[in-house]
C-alpha cells in the first residue's frame, strides 16, 4: 500500500539529515542553487502573503515550517528535492507524508510536511528552489504547530499510518475498513475464549477498583450494547450508544496510530478503535490496542458526559501545543492510566488499567507511589512502556482534574487558541478578532437561553 511505500520513503529522505542538527552540504552545489535562483525573476520577488514564516531565530539560523506536494514520488523527484535541502545546509527537525486527496495521475502522489532550520539569508532561496521540483510550495503563517484537522472528514487522512504492530501476533485479525464504516465481524470461538477470560477477570475487579462514572456506564452497556462473557459487542453497537450519550463516536482502527492523529480525532469527539482481539496466547495483555482494551477500558468512561469533556477538552490543547510530547505524557497519566478520589478510596478511570487484570491490582495497591494531579508535572513525567508505571497521579474527581488542565493549557505557549463548533464539527483557530467576536455573539445567546430558563424554573 502507498501508507507503506511513503514510510520508507520519508525514512530514506531523514537519513540524509540528521535530526534536529545541521547536514552536511555540498557547498558548491548550494552556491550553484542560489546563482540559479537568483537568476530568474520569481527569485527575486518578494515571499507571497502566508510563505515568511519563521518560528524562530537563532544564531541567524531560522526555523521554518513548509508545506508542499511531489507527483509521482517514484520517480527522481524526491531525489531532486532532497538535494535542495542539502544544498542549504538545512536541519531537518520533522518530516511526515500523507498520500494527496486527489492525486492526477498516479497514487504515489505525495503530500510533505516539513519542518527544518536553515540561514536566515537562505530562506528565499531555498523555498524558490523548492518550486523547481514539487508543487504547492506553502509555508504557514497561522500554523505553529504540526498539521492536526480542522473538519471531521478531515479524519480520513488520520488513519493511513499505523505507528506499530507486533510482528509476532497472528494478522489474519477480523478487520476490515472497506464498505460500512464500522463493518461487523463475525469473531471466532478461539477470539471469544480469549474475550471470556479477559471479561470475567476484570469485570470482578471492577465493582472495588473502578469509578462510580465507570460502573454506571457499564451497566448500562451489559443492557444495551450486548457487554457479555460469550458475545464480543460489535462496534456499530456501541458507537450508537456513546453517540446518545455523550456525543462520542467511534471509527475503525487497523492498529496503533501516531499519537498526534489519535489525539486530534478526540477534539472531534471522535475515537480511532480497533476490532480485533488480543492473541489467545496471552489473554491478560496486549502489546498493542485491541477490543478489549477499547471495549472495557475507554467505552464506558467515553459514556459520562463530564469524562468526555475531560478528553476533548485535553485533546484541544494538545492540538494547540507545538510540544505533543508532553500532550502525549498528560494523556498516558490521565486517558490511559489516571486515578481519581471517590468516597475516600481511591478508584481507576484510565483506560489502560481498566483493561489490565495485573496493572489494575497493582495501581490501587500500596506499591506504586501516587502525587497529586499536577498537569505541570504530569507533562514532563516519564512514563514506561514496558512496564507498571512507578507512579500514578490522582485526581480529587473530574471536574478538578478538567479545571486544572484548562488552567494549564492557559500557560502552554502556543501561537494561537482553538474553538470547537459542535454545529458543523470544526475546530476553528481563534486568530482574528472578528472570530473572537463572533464566538463571544454565541455565547451571548446561550447565556440569554440559561437566564431564560432560570426565571421560568424560579
Amino acid at each position: 500500500p502507498i501508507e507503506s511505500v511513503s514510510l520508507g520513503r520519508e525514512l530514506d529522505f531523514l537519513s540524509r539529515f540528521p535530526m534536529k542538527t545541521d547536514a552536511a552540504g555540498a557547498p558548491g552545489r548550494r552556491a550553484s542553487l542560489k546563482e540559479d535562483a537568483e537568476k530568474e525573476t520569481p527569485a527575486t520577488e518578494p515571499l507571497g502573503k502566508g510563505e515568511g514564516l519563521v518560528w524562530e531565530e537563532e544564531e541567524g539560523r531560522a526555523t521554518l515550517i513548509l508545506t508542499f506536494t511531489l507527483r509521482d514520488a517514484r520517480t527522481a523527484g524526491l531525489s531532486k528535492t532532497a538535494n535542495v535541502f542539502e544544498a542549504f545546509e538545512a536541519g531537518i527537525h520533522h518530516l511526515e507524508t500523507r498520500p494527496v486527496k486527489k492525486p492526477r495521475n498516479t497514487s504515489d502522489d505525495l503530500e510533505f510536511f516539513v519542518k527544518c532550520e536553515v540561514h536566515n539569508s537562505d530562506v528565499s532561496v531555498l523555498i524558490n528552489s523548492l518550486k523547481k521540483v514539487v508543487q504547492d510550495v506553502k509555508t504557514i503563517r497561522d500554523e505553529r504547530v504540526p498539521w492536526f484537522p480542522k473538519k471531521i472528514r478531515d479524519l480520513d487522512k488520520c488513519h493511513h499510518l499505523i505507528a506499530k504492530y507486533e510482528p509476532d501476533l497472528d494478522h489474519d485479525h477480523p478487520v476490515s475498513l472497506r464498505g460500512d464504516p464500522l463493518p461487523r465481524v463475525e469473531y471466532t470461538a478461539q477470539e471469544t475464549a480469549t474475550w471470556r477470560e479477559v471479561y470475567r477477570k476484570l469485570s470482578s475487579l471492577y465493582p472495588t477498583h473502578a469509578c462510580k462514572q465507570y460502573l454506571d456506564a457499564f451497566q448500562q452497556l451489559e443492557k444495551c450494547c450486548g457487554y457479555q462473557e460469550d458475545s464480543i459487542p460489535q462496534l456499530q453497537d456501541v458507537s450508537r450508544f456513546l453517540k446518545e450519550r455523550t456525543g462520542f463516536q467511534l471509527r475503525p482502527a487497523a492498529g496503533l496510530l501516531s499519537p498526534r492523529d489519535f489525539l486530534a480525532s478526540l477534539a472531534f469527539r471522535v475515537f480511532q478503535s480497533t476490532q480485533y482481539i488480543r492473541h489467545s496466547s496471552s489473554p491478560m495483555h496486549s502489546p498493542e490496542p485491541d477490543c478489549c482494551h477499547e471495549l472495557l477500558g475507554h467505552v464506558p468512561m467515553l459514556a459520562d458526559k463530564e469524562f468526555a469533556q475531560f478528553s476533548q477538552v485535553r485533546s484541544l490543547v494538545c492540538n494547540s501545543s507545538s510540544n505533543e510530547f508532553k500532550g502525549l505524557d498528560l494523556y498516558w497519566f490521565t486517558i490511559e492510566f489516571g486515578l481519581c478520589k471517590q468516597s475516600g478510596s481511591i478508584k481507576a478511570y484510565g483506560a489502560g488499567l481498566l483493561s489490565s487484570y495485573g496493572e489494575l491490582v497493582y495501581a490501587l495497591s500500596n506499591k506504586p507511589e501516587h502525587k497529586p494531579f499536577d498537569p505541570e508535572l504530569t507533562a514532563v513525567h516519564p512514563y514506561q512502556d514496558q512496564t507498571f508505571q512507578p507512579v500514578y497521579f490522582v485526581a480529587e474527581n473530574f471536574e478538578d482534574a478538567k479545571a486544572k488542565l484548562q488552567k494549564y493549557a492557559l500557560k502552554i505557549k502556543k501561537p494561537f487558541s482553538l474553538h470547537y463548533d459542535p454545529f458543523t464539527c470544526s475546530i476553528e483557530v481563534l486568530n482574528t478578532p472578528q472570530k473572537v467576536k463572533n464566538m463571544l455573539s454565541q455565547m451571548k445567546e446561550e447565556l440569554k437561553n440559561l437566564c431564560f430558563a432560570l426565571e421560568n424554573i424560579s
